[in-house]
């Protein structure tokens, strides 16, 4: 059995002693729950915009508020979202997954929300890897950020690779995409699909609150593998846990076997053959 949380909090944009105040506040009451597997929404130490500073509010991964969260967090393991400098003064908007005074995750997003109110192009780099990473066994997880789970490759990928458990840090506003496009709506079906399609566990977080001209609707929700809801959370700030056992996906894999007939080999070929240009 794993026990998961999802942190739907607000983030004061750009201030970093706030929400390290904040994130640490949660990682106490998660910890006194006995969580396993705390997630933070995407960006959640410098807010929705944090890209358009990232000169002042970059971190590298042995930054001091990384290393604080990370030592307050002990053997649970937490994923919080921040940009990242890289080697050569690059940016990223990076998850870092935090445990025993260590950064021991690292994913930087890899489909750059670029349309409507959403600015990833513009402030940071791609991401160029997926990797599967494990927890506790028999769990690995996939972190994948906000858009990427737009990305159905990506989903794809992360469950060819191993995937038992998808965690999903996001930062989406009702008008981030445009006025005809239901965000929260959006985000029920896409998330249903993915863990109902490849029998995972899913931890959705997302932030709450205003940032500019941009809504937050909250809505965080872990769902089963058969894709059905087991918690939710409102449109306000709140921790939600569940309990998850491994039985349960082994169930969900078994009865509709999307990741055995993956056609993993196939598709390796397929997409070489894109990239070469010599499919027909």
């Amino acid at each position: 059995m794993l026990k998961i949380a999802a942190a739907q909090i607000e983030t004061p944009l750009g201030d970093l002693d706030a929400n390290r105040r904040k994130h640490l506040s949660v990682i106490d009451d998660a910890r006194a729950a006995g969580v396993q597997i705390l997630l933070f929404p995407e960006l959640s130490l410098v807010g929705h915009s944090g890209g358009r500073e990232a000169p002042r509010l970059a971190m590298t991964a042995d930054h001091a508020i990384l290393r604080e969260l990370s030592m307050a967090s002990g053997d649970m393991f937490t994923i919080v979202g921040a940009v990242e400098e890289a080697p050569g003064a690059l940016f990223f908007n990076s998850a870092f997954g935090l445990s025993h005074g260590q950064v021991r995750l690292l994913h930087r997003k890899i489909n750059l929300a670029t349309y409507g109110q959403l600015e990833d192009g513009k402030f940071f780099g791609i991401g160029q890897s997926l990797k599967v990473h494990p927890l506790r066994t028999p769990w690995q997880a996939a972190v994948m950020i906000c858009a990427d789970l737009w990305n159905p490759a990506l989903v794809h990928l992360a469950a060819m690779s191993g995937a038992s458990l998808l965690l999903a840090p996001v930062s989406s506003a009702r008008e981030a995409v445009g006025e005809f496009f239901d965000n929260s709506e959006g985000w029920t079906v896409n998330t249903r699909f993915h863990a109902m399609t490849y029998g995972f566990p899913l931890v959705l977080a997302n932030r709450v609150g205003r940032e500019g001209s941009l809504t937050f609707w909250g809505g965080s929700r872990i769902l089963d593998p058969t894709g059905h809801a087991i918690a939710q959370a409102g449109d306000e700030e709140a921790m939600i846990t569940a309990t998850i056992d491994y039985d349960s996906v082994r169930q969900a894999r078994f009865l509709l076997p999307t990741v055995r007939d993956g056609a993993a080999s196939f598709l390796a070929r397929a997409f070489t053959h894109l990239a070469d240009g010599t499919a027909s």
